[in-house]
């Protein structure tokens, strides 16, 4: 009995050893935002070769982690890391406007390298807007080790699948859920513990739109919960802290929970 157990874990170990590890996948995240921001970089580059070999590193890693899934990937895996290098840029052009958003919309923002350095918001969308490229390709795996791991460091739950446009600015972030067929617009704020999610997870809804749409420039306050897939947030509204909407808020809207208002007024009225 246990000779057999231990061959069928070896089996499996054997089955699963090309899949790359993810330390591996994180230890080229690092690497790849160390190279897009001087902010998030441990290595001082004494010259241009210096930051290229660096660069080139990186590369190498990445062709190694998309070789080990070639089998499970669309294209070939030199291929593949042509598209994702090809993208980078556009995806750092992105991400500075994520920055400036949070330093526009956070008074305690001193200045861009500050929100890069320390936000963990605009850590978890520099992870998820790379975990996104990495998705939109094809790639297995990969994404969700990213997002997770961004998951781990600032508790900010980006699904890789979610569509997010550009200016986007989580504030604070802890608790923050961001679900797999969401939808947001351009310059949309969102607060801690913020859960853009699902009215229903069955299985076979997985192929669904099961999440909200966020319209442009949204604001939406700590605590607030938004399911299901045909919700939909109009363009400047603003969501107060705590509501539950499970119905569409057209533009231009404020909701906000008053029962405690009420109760108070009522109070008086007596």
């Amino acid at each position: 009995m246990e000779h057999s157990f231990i061959q069928n874990l070896y089996q499996e170990h054997k089955k699963s050893s090309r899949i790359p590890q993810p330390a591996m996948v994180c230890n080229w995240l690092e690497g790849m935002l160390g190279i897009l921001f001087p902010e998030f970089s441990n290595h001082k580059y004494g010259s241009r070769r210096e930051f290229v070999q660096h660069f080139n590193d990186l590369k190498l890693e990445l062709y190694q982690i998309l070789q080990a899934l070639e089998a499970y990937t669309p294209k070939q895996a030199e291929e593949v890391e042509n598209l994702l290098i090809d993208r980078i840029p556009r995806v750092r052009e992105r991400l500075l406007e994520d920055a400036q958003a949070i330093l526009t919309g956070d008074p305690a923002a001193s200045n861009h390298t500050e929100v890069i350095r320390s936000y963990p918001g605009f850590y978890a969308i520099a992870v998820y807007r790379l975990a996104h490229e990495f998705l939109k390709i094809g790639v297995p795996l990969v994404p969700r080790i990213l997002t997770e791991h961004a998951h781990s460091k600032t508790g900010i739950d980006i699904h890789p699948g979610a569509t997010i446009d550009t200016g986007f600015c989580i504030d604070h972030g802890t608790g923050v859920v961001i679900g797999e067929t969401c939808h947001i617009g351009k310059q949309v704020k969102i607060y801690q513990g913020v859960t853009l999610g699902a009215l229903s997870v069955r299985k076979e809804l997985a192929k669904t739109k099961r999440h909200p749409t966020i319209e442009d420039r949204v604001v939406i306050y700590s605590g607030a919960t938004i399911l299901g897939g045909e919700t939909t947030i109009g363009h400047d509204s603003i969501i107060g802290g705590n509501v539950w909407i499970t119905q569409s808020v057209l533009p231009h809207c404020r909701i906000y929970y008053t029962g405690y208002i009420r109760q108070r007024q009522t109070t008086v009225d007596k």
